[in-house]
């Protein structure tokens, strides 16, 4: 279960920046950008939904951080990351993406929520496990080696 539920948050890391990246570029150029903005805060709030529970249930979370101590995991990239890093920046970017979706739905302007989902790109591409990331690096699409 716990590996289909990682290829499943794999996935939805493609939907959530696919949507991110048209969401930015339809606010930019003052297009309706209301639907991917939607199809955006479903997404992402999809892809929090399983990676905590992989948080708690799997084993790079709460159960790395009981098994090592906090101290432990703090002094050690990997385990930081899985732990620490990864989780609270991507809580970060999604609390972003829906300040920003609501804030779009109740006024219609662009310039605070075109602010708010660059900054969470930002923060989601670098939280992002990306292949060339010694010790953390995750493949690019699910079941790839």
């Amino acid at each position: 279960m716990y590996n289909g539920l990682l290829h499943l948050h794999n996935t939805l890391r493609w939907v959530v920046l696919i949507a991110l990246i048209i969401s930015i570029y339809k606010l930019f150029t003052q297009k309706d950008a209301l639907k991917t903005s939607k199809t955006l805060l479903m997404s992402a709030h999809a892809s929090l939904l399983v990676g905590l529970y992989q948080y708690i249930a799997g084993p790079l979370g709460i159960k790395m951080i009981q098994a090592a101590g906090m101290g432990a995991t703090m002094k050690d990239a990997a385990s930081r990351f899985w732990a620490v890093e990864h989780i609270f920046s991507m809580l970060l970017a999604i609390v972003l993406i829906t300040i920003g979706h609501v804030k779009y739905k109740k006024t219609s302007k662009a310039s605070p929520t075109r602010i708010l989902y660059v900054i969470a790109l930002i923060l989601i591409l670098l939280a992002m496990p990306w292949p060339f990331r010694a010790g953390i690096g995750r493949p690019l699409f699910p079941g790839m080696a």
